[in-house]
């Protein structure tokens, strides 16, 4: 058990770091624009696509913050919104497709994947899954009422402070989670648990396309999600657990199908359909992986 908290502790201090001043950095960029009105800007042009989607206008502004920040935001946007369950699905799948994508990318592209083709297939699965989602759903959108509040009712002091407030919680709760996460994977793997973990997982990795090798790294993204669960991907990718390939592979799936328990059920309370809002993101993370096998398949017989 020492050898295993003396082995996790450099590489647990090493991920913490990079992981905070990336979110600080990104947090802190993304909070001036929103004061400065910009992301409300882009949530305007955005506007007339989200009306195809069943969506009322101010939708946009919820995708928009949850896609450079996290799902946090774009909850506060929604709450702000009249929408019924059908509205509140929608929202939701795109928001779980495509949320923080600076942050969650970067982890991404540390462990073996290419940053433009994860931007570009958790974007474009967020508007395929609206767009499917919109039609095949009984019911069509009724507008209510908005009271959406902006940046034109803070002032910059209180933006600030509501910002740093964030901040320190949630980099605190990432440096414990961090930890903690690192020094499971290493006791796991001392005592030989994870090939236990692999094995009782098989079934489902196989029906998802993916290596059994990331049956862990799976389990961690679906429960944790990608950034706190950061440290543990990019640790099995540094020490050779997992290869390259395989990494990539399992981020097709988990890039729209991950954080499948908290962030799931607070959108569940918010109105969204917890069945909806799952399968049809498994479904997309199907697609994804089997069209990455073949392509890799085909790239490999080329060589």
């Amino acid at each position: 058990m020492l050898s295993c908290v003396r082995s996790a502790t450099p590489s647990a201090l090493k991920t913490i770091w990079w992981l905070t001043k990336i979110m600080i950095g990104v947090s802190f960029a993304i909070m001036l624009l929103q004061y400065f009105g910009v992301i409300e800007w882009i949530s305007e042009l955005l506007t007339p696509v989200f009306s195809s989607f069943g969506l009322p206008g101010e939708a946009a502004l919820a995708y928009v913050s949850g896609y450079f920040v996290n799902c946090y935001t774009a909850m506060a946007v929604m709450s702000t919104l009249e929408l019924d369950m059908r509205a509140a699905t929608i929202l939701a799948v795109m928001v779980l497709c495509s949320h923080n994508m600076i942050v969650e990318t970067t982890v991404q592209a540390k462990t073996g994947s290419s940053a433009i083709r994860i931007v570009v297939i958790r974007t474009l699965s967020a508007f395929i899954l609206a767009f499917v989602l919109n039609k095949m759903m009984p019911g069509e959108f009724v507008a209510g009422e908005s009271h959406l509040v902006t940046s034109e009712n803070v002032t910059f002091v209180e933006m600030l402070k509501n910002w740093a407030l964030r901040t320190v919680k949630t980099v605190g709760l990432m440096i414990v989670l961090v930890y903690l996460l690192t020094l499971l994977q290493r006791i796991l793997n001392e005592f030989g648990i994870i090939e236990h973990i692999a094995n009782f997982l098989k079934p489902v990795m196989i029906f998802f396309g993916l290596p059994p090798r990331t049956a862990f790294l799976w389990l961690v993204a679906n429960t944790l999600g990608l950034a706190y669960g950061a440290a543990v991907m990019i640790d099995e990718a540094e020490t050779g657990s997992t290869t390259k390939e395989e990494n990539d592979i399992l981020n097709h799936h988990i890039g729209v199908s991950h954080s499948n328990l908290e962030d799931l059920l607070l959108f569940t309370a918010m109105g969204g359909n917890f069945l909806w809002m799952l399968l049809s993101r498994w479904a997309m993370s199907l697609l994804l992986v089997w069209e990455r096998r073949i392509e890799n398949k085909i790239r490999h017989k080329s060589l």
